[in-house]
């Protein structure tokens, strides 16, 4: 079984691919969607609060996705973190960072 790092990494590097999903759908470009995907990964332990930000979001801006789409995307990115690809930007760095300000609360 996986030990709480490897299960905290997953679960943020899954909320930061969501995030990316997400931004682009927002039409956040550059340093804007990185700041929103990062957001989103800080959100790495609940399910629900992550998904009702996104949907808050979308209303907001007037996106129209359903909540399955988003829901859908979320279990892809899932995979897609479980499977330990890297971004290979930025973004690896802030997934680690993250990791370690959750795990030392």
């Amino acid at each position: 079984m996986p030990n709480l790092d490897e299960n905290t990494l997953r679960i943020v590097r899954r909320n930061i691919l969501l995030g990316m999903w997400a931004a682009e759908k927002l039409g956040l470009v550059g340093e804007s969607a990185d700041a929103y995907s990062t957001d989103l990964g800080m959100r790495a332990f609940d399910y629900c609060d992550v998904a009702s930000k996104i949907r808050e979001d979308f209303n907001a801006a007037g996106v129209v996705e359903s909540d399955e789409e988003i829901r859908r995307i979320m279990n892809e990115s899932w995979l897609q973190a479980s499977s330990g690809k890297r971004t290979g930007d930025a973004r690896d760095g802030a997934m680690v960072q993250i990791v370690r300000n959750l795990v030392l609360k």
